[in-house]
């Protein structure tokens, strides 16, 4: 019987948006981004096999298969709101729900959290993870952390801070094979890949004519990257906010004095055009906190 039901999220978008008239209004309403709401109302039309909204550039209307569905929705929602709950409170709590890359969240975002927190206690703060490179739509959140080109359109971006990238390996790999004086000399390591941090910039930057590796493994996560290189699977390129615990450590080593002053990618603040009080300051936060 599960099966056959509607996702109850989906439902109160639907009824949302038919009383206002507007996605815009009823994701604002339901504490979403318009794409959060667009998406849960293709989700309840798909799971009817019937469009509910006629959509006309930024006009909605109802179907008359819409119109005749939304009695029914109604009905439902308010027997669900009505019935009665004597141990639930009511309370209106702010929150900010962000979307980050796992390395961010580890060694960056959570050890300066506790500053926004201090500063904004009466905004909850609600985390979720996402693999770079792969989800690049914001969908139930209302910030995501991205770390790549810039460019993502119909998005509003703010630019976190860009570290120039630089040669990490393990002294316990290094002797194991020839040994790596001059840059020249990785011919023979293993490079480890990454599409989050590509080699061919950095052989630029060292005079190298060499092309971008397409053999060995490849890891697109940065903390994942750098536990291969400590666990001596090969060498790899790393930032300082990534690396310094592990090299402070001696766990792994810098090689070269050789940096990419302009990695192709960085780290950047993405959200919707329109947003909330809270989350404008959550915004705010992070570029200063950064800056």
């Amino acid at each position: 019987m599960a099966n056959h039901l509607p996702p109850v999220h989906a439902l109160s978008a639907f009824e949302a948006a038919a009383r206002h008239h507007s996605f815009a209004l009823a994701a604002d309403e339901l504490c979403i981004t318009p794409s959060a709401l667009s998406h849960r109302i293709r989700l309840l039309e798909e799971h009817l096999c019937e469009r509910v909204f006629a959509r006309d550039g930024r006009s909605v209307s109802l179907t008359e298969f819409g119109r005749r569905y939304l009695d029914v929705v109604r009905t439902v929602l308010r027997t669900l709101t009505e019935f009665p709950l004597p141990n639930k409170m009511t309370s209106h709590q702010l929150r900010v729900k962000i979307t980050v890359p796992p390395t961010f969240a580890r060694f960056i975002f959570l050890p300066r959290l506790i500053d926004f927190k201090q500063r904004y206690p009466h905004i909850e703060i609600e985390l979720y993870l996402f693999v770079p490179l792969y989800d690049l739509s914001l969908s139930e959140t209302d910030v995501e952390v991205r770390f790549g080109a810039g460019s993502y359109p119909k998005l509003i971006t703010h630019k976190l801070f860009i570290e120039p990238a630089f040669v990490v390996a393990s002294p316990a790999y290094l002797r194991t094979i020839a040994p790596i004086n001059t840059p020249d000399d990785l011919q023979h390591a293993t490079l480890l890949r990454s599409a989050l941090e590509p080699w061919q910039p950095w052989f630029e930057a060292a005079g190298l004519p060499w092309t971008e590796p397409t053999m060995g493994l490849r890891i697109d996560d940065l903390g994942l990257l750098l536990e291969a290189v400590k666990l001596g699977h090969g060498i790899a390129l790393s930032r300082k906010h990534f690396a310094e615990e592990m090299i402070a450590r001696g766990e792994i080593v810098r090689l070269f004095d050789i940096e990419i002053a302009s990695p192709p990618h960085a780290y950047y603040v993405v959200h919707e055009p329109t947003i909330r009080p809270e989350v404008s300051l959550f915004v705010e936060w992070m570029q200063t906190c950064f800056s």
